[in-house]
């Protein structure tokens, strides 16, 4: 199977979405949303999503087509975005998958069969906690990052609360959805190309600090206050999206603007190591033979944030990509 695809995964705030527009509008794309949080229409300032007229430009699936009461597991985005990729074919477009979220990628082109290694790093960190703040302790710092595996476990289960911890911490995601996801979910056949940004941390971080301040001008908070008026349980993935807990407590009148805004930016800033990590450690790549052809160059990092500077390297690398397989 000829048919290409693009991956494009990285952090958040690395210029990933301005990317994919940019390469639609040249190679007849079709950009198709891979952010766990973007799939609910009730936070498109708070979770980044396209504006309108970034949507007119080209054609974008998968964005804001759930309500904040519903699931996305990996697995049912999954089918939902291997039937916009057949669409994106049939319509004779490039598919441009595109997200930071490492689990939809993740099942889209390898399956989830496993929950994958975790670094002795992060293993460190999760027995180095535990044995600064306890069991209980240990919990009810789990409970704020993944409060269905927390409220699963008992404060004296150590090893168990460990694993949730190190899963969550590693991967950004609940040992709950691994488990969930990796019944029934093996890797599709793809020919894809993946380009990965990996900016700086320095840029990085303060790329996430100016995009949080932009949100708020752009009326986040307004956003949010929506949300919470609907009070949707509190474990809808929508409730745990980046700088909705903070805001709430602001709006609670438990903290000051200032204080939930700077929380909601270091938030965010550990999201972004979290995927960076993610990024780092993890092959998206398609299978263990990515192509029948040997010599396609499918994997590309770009170790910055997405600017002009750097488009004649990509445009580069993606014409390779499809010229190849065409030939």
């Amino acid at each position: 199977m000829n048919k290409p695809v693009l991956i494009i995964g990285g952090p958040t705030s690395s210029g990933k979405s301005a990317l994919a527009v940019e390469i639609a509008l040249s190679f007849n794309g079709v950009v198709i949303n891979a952010d766990s949080m973007q799939v609910y229409r009730d936070l498109a300032i708070l979770t980044g999503r396209p504006d309108a007229a970034t949507m007119a430009q080209v054609s974008h699936r998968l964005f804001g087509v759930l309500d904040g009461d519903d699931v996305c597991s990996a697995g049912r985005w999954r089918e939902m975005a291997s039937k916009e990729i057949e669409a994106a074919w049939k319509a004779e477009a490039l598919p441009i998958v595109v997200g930071g979220t490492g689990l939809y990628l993740r099942a889209l082109t390898r399956g989830l069969a496993e929950v994958p290694e975790i670094s002795g790093e992060v293993r460190g960190a999760a027995r180095a906690l535990y044995d600064r703040l306890g069991g209980v302790g240990f919990q009810a710092e789990l409970a704020i990052r993944d409060p269905e595996m927390a409220a699963r476990l008992h404060s004296s289960d150590r090893q168990r609360l460990m694993r949730a911890w190190e899963v969550v911490e590693a991967t950004g995601h609940s040992l709950a959805e691994w488990q969930a996801a990796a019944k029934s979910l093996p890797g599709l056949p793809l020919n894809a190309a993946t380009l990965v940004l990996m900016p700086p941390r320095d840029a990085l971080y303060g790329a996430c600090d100016s995009r949080f301040l932009k949100m708020m001008e752009d009326g986040a908070l307004a956003e949010v206050q929506r949300l919470a008026a609907r009070r949707l349980a509190p474990e809808r993935p929508v409730m745990k999206a980046l700088g909705v807990r903070p805001l709430i407590a602001h709006m609670a009148g438990d903290i000051p603007l200032e204080e939930a805004v700077a929380l909601a930016q270091r938030e965010t800033r550990r999201y972004a190591k979290r995927q960076s990590t993610w990024f780092r450690n993890q092959t998206i790549g398609i299978s263990e033979e990515p192509s029948e052809k040997a010599d396609i160059e499918t994997l590309k990092l770009v170790s910055s944030l997405y600017s002009e500077n750097i488009k004649e390297e990509i445009f580069s690398f993606l014409n390779r990509f499809l010229l190849t397989l065409a030939g």
